[in-house]
């Protein structure tokens, strides 16, 4: 039998929200949160601290799911990508600007789409947009 959480994607208007929406989820009971960071979404996925053993089958219900992909669009990538390009950043500047020109080109993924394959990587997660 697999575990059920839901993301209630009315609490989410922006990154900070969407972060602070995995925590509410994942990190209950921990007495530290995690980051903004998709590396650190990743893990968290793996298990093993927060509410997820590791490998333990899970259901992930999205709600809003729609709604969340467009406050993740294109634009909202193209903005998070440009802020890592800042000077006091120490991001690999070549990769990043490749990602921004697949986005001008229509091509690239979205944080959203991101966000999507991480979880599709994780077998165990059985993703259900609502």
């Amino acid at each position: 039998m697999s575990k059920t959480f839901i993301i209630r994607g009315e609490n989410i208007c922006d990154l900070e929200t969407l972060y602070r929406e995995f925590n509410r989820i994942f990190m209950e009971n921990e007495d530290w949160q995690i980051g903004q960071s998709l590396d650190a979404f990743n893990d968290l996925l793996y298990g093993g601290f927060g509410r997820i053993p590791a490998g333990e089958p899970i259901e992930l219900i999205w709600e809003n799911f729609e709604k969340n992909r467009q406050i993740f669009d294109k634009t909202f990538t193209i903005q998070w990508y440009e802020q890592k390009l800042k000077p006091d950043r120490t991001y690999n500047t070549k990769w990043v600007n490749e990602q921004l020109a697949l986005l001008h080109a229509g091509e690239g993924k979205t944080y959203f789409d991101i966000l999507l394959e991480i979880i599709g990587e994780h077998k165990n997660i059985k993703l259900i947009p609502a």
